[in-house]
C-alpha cells in the first residue's frame, strides 16, 4: 500500500470532511504528502493535524472554491511548502443546506442558485485544474487530476437538476483536460460516486431518497467515503498511468455503464 503514492505531493480540494477527508487519509496511508484544502479552516487544520500525529505529512490551507485568487493561493502555497505538486483531487462541491433546499426541480428553479452551483462545482474545478496544470507543465514531469463527479450526472433524478448538470459539466471538463494535456503527461479522470454516506449526506438526505438509492444498489449497502477515496488514490497513482479521460462509477452496482 505504501508504494502507491510514495512521496507524491497531492492537493485535496475539499479535504476537510467526507470523501475529501477520507482521500487525505488514503494518500497518507499510501505514502504521499497531502495538502488539505477546505473552505472550513478548522476542519482542514483538524484533518492535517491528525495525519501529522500519525506520522504522515500534511499541510492545511483554507480556500474558497468560488474565489479565483483563493484558488491560486491554495496551489501556490502547496508548491512553496512542498517544492512542487504531483496530483490534484477536486472533491469540494456546494452541498450546503441552502443549495439542497433550493435545487428542487426545473419549474421552481432560481437562476441565482444555478449560477452559484456552476461557479462552485464547475468553474471552481476548472480554476483549480488550471493552476495545477500550469505547475505540472512548469515542472515538466506530468501529473494527475481526479475530479469527483456524481452518478446523478448520468442516471437522471427527479430532483437536484442544477447539481446534476454541474456534475455532467465536470465529466466534460475531465475529458477536455485529458485530451488537451495528455501529450504533456497530464492524466485526468473522474470518479462518479453513487450514494455515499458521509456525515453531511447522512444528515441532509431525506429518508425516502436514501431508500430509493438503496433499492437500486445491487450490493445492498450504502457507500462510505473510504470506498471513493480508494479509487481516487489509485487514479492519482502511477499504477493508473495508462488511464485517462475516464469516468469511473463507484456506486455499488446501482447503475451499470459501458
Amino acid at each position: 500500500m505504501k508504494e502507491l503514492l510514495q512521496n507524491k505531493r497531492i492537493l485535496v480540494a475539499g479535504g476537510g470532511s467526507g470523501i475529501g477527508e477520507a482521500t487525505c487519509r488514503r494518500v497518507m496511508e499510501a505514502g504521499g504528502r497531502v495538502v488539505v484544502g477546505d473552505l472550513n479552516r478548522e476542519n482542514a487544520e483538524s484533518v492535517a493535524a491528525a495525519i501529522n500525529e500519525e506520522g504522515g505529512q500534511a499541510l492545511a490551507v483554507q480556500f474558497d472554491l468560488r474565489d479565483e485568487t483563493s484558488l491560486k493561493k491554495f496551489v501556490a502555497t502547496a508548491v512553496g511548502e512542498m517544492g512542487g505538486i504531483d496530483g490534484l483531487a477536486n472533491v469540494a462541491a456546494d452541498l450546503s443546506p441552502a443549495m439542497i433546499e433550493a435545487d428542487r426541480d426545473l419549474l421552481d428553479m432560481d437562476p441565482a442558485i444555478w449560477l452559484s452551483a456552476m461557479r462552485a462545482n464547475v468553474i471552481g474545478f476548472a480554476l483549480a485544474s488550471r493552476e495545477a496544470i500550469r505547475q505540472f507543465l512548469k515542472q515538466g514531469n506530468g501529473g494527475a487530476i481526479v475530479n469527483v463527479s456524481s452518478e446523478a450526472a448520468s442516471c437522471g433524478e427527479d430532483t437536484r437538476p442544477a447539481y446534476s448538470i454541474t456534475k455532467a459539466g465536470v465529466n466534460a471538463l475531465t475529458r477536455h483536460t485529458a485530451l488537451r494535456w495528455g501529450p504533456d503527461g497530464v492524466r485526468c479522470n473522474a470518479v462518479a460516486p453513487g450514494i455515499t454516506m458521509s456525515e453531511t449526506a447522512e444528515a441532509m438526505m431525506p429518508e425516502d431518497f436514501k431508500q430509493q438509492w438503496l433499492n437500486l444498489t445491487t450490493m445492498k449497502r450504502f457507500g462510505r467515503p473510504p470506498d471513493q477515496a480508494a479509487t481516487i488514490a489509485f487514479l492519482l497513482s502511477d499504477h493508473a498511468s495508462w488511464v485517462s479521460g475516464q469516468v469511473w462509477h463507484v456506486n455499488g452496482g446501482s447503475h451499470f455503464h459501458d
